[in-house]
């Protein structure tokens, strides 16, 4: 659909003194956002973590928000303090055209009940997306109805505001289920558009590699992956990813024509640089964007990093 590009933007996260700027916030974020004409692509936005806001025809989906400070103030005092390294992009009571939005799992960084309650707030009709297993979970921290949330199971789809949503088991690490079976990590590939306009994006969740996941996502015609590239170390005591090399490889195995790593630079402490996933595309030839925080990818017959 485009030719092979990539753009990335490399940073030593300890050189810098203060956070990181995004490259767009607040004002000039929401300018770009209501400016930015898809035509009949779509454009994405990286409003960090595992946060990607999709445009399509006047349509909003949201992946994965996390835009408060929710983590910083719980772990403050202990012995894992959530230091964030990238200032916040948005303040989520400003997205007030969002359509829907998901949850790929119960972690606070793809479930933060800050975010949400924010955006419930000016969308009252927003959609939002969960595991079925999780509905309970969800709902409790949410303070909504259980029968709000739209739960899938893996293989299962539903469709909201033109935008077709799959589910796919994803492993942090494992492929943990509920005692019915039901997966509690998921990724999701949201179809949209129709013939030669026709559009997939996968959104893996936190996951690393299992047997199958290949094979499950190769029918699904991928144009953008967005893969987490921050790895897995014991010494983090969190749940781990794929590091670079790891992403690059999966977007090659699957057919996407275009990766955009995520989960990096937000946390001090669970975070690496992008350069391993950077040679592993090269060396693979496999077309990447590595977006800064605002940083804009815009699809349609070519690929548009800006």
């Amino acid at each position: 659909m485009f030719p092979a590009t990539h753009q990335s933007e490399i940073r030593d996260p300890k050189s810098e003194i203060d956070m990181i700027k995004p490259l767009r916030k607040d004002d000039e974020l929401l300018d770009d956002i209501r400016a930015t004409d898809t035509g009949d692509g779509y454009a994405l936005w990286w409003l960090g973590q595992s946060g990607f806001l999709v445009k399509h025809r006047g349509r909003f989906l949201l992946f994965d928000p996390y835009l408060s400070d929710a983590l910083s103030k719980k772990y403050a005092t202990t012995d894992k303090p959530h230091v964030r390294m990238t200032e916040l992009v948005i303040d989520p009571a400003r997205l007030d055209f969002i359509d829907v939005v998901t949850s790929t799992h119960n972690h606070t960084d793809h479930l933060d009940g800050e975010t949400l309650a924010a955006l419930r707030r000016v969308n009252p009709d927003m959609k939002l997306i969960i595991p079925e297993a999780n509905r309970a979970f969800v709902a409790e921290r949410l303070g909504c109805d259980t029968d709000w949330p739209i739960g899938l199971v893996d293989g299962a789809s539903a469709e909201v505001a033109g935008f077709t949503i799959h589910a796919a088991p994803a492993a942090h690490e494992a492929l943990d289920t509920d005692d019915q079976g039901r997966h509690v990590y998921l990724g999701y590939v949201v179809e949209f558009g129709a013939g030669d306009n026709r559009y997939a994006i996968y959104h893996s969740g936190d996951t690393v590699l299992y047997d199958g996941i290949v094979e499950r996502l190769r029918k699904f015609d991928i144009d953008v992956a967005l893969l987490p590239i921050n790895g897995a170390l014991p010494e983090r005591r969190v749940s781990g990813n794929l590091w670079g090399d790891e992403a690059a490889r999966l977007a090659h195995d699957i057919g996407a024509r275009c990766v955009v790593p995520c989960h990096f630079e937000m946390f001090e402490f669970n975070t690496e640089t992008p350069e391993r996933f950077v040679a592993a595309c090269d060396a693979i030839g496999q077309s990447y964007a590595v977006l800064p925080n605002g940083g804009r990818l815009v699809v349609n017959d070519a690929l548009h990093v800006e």
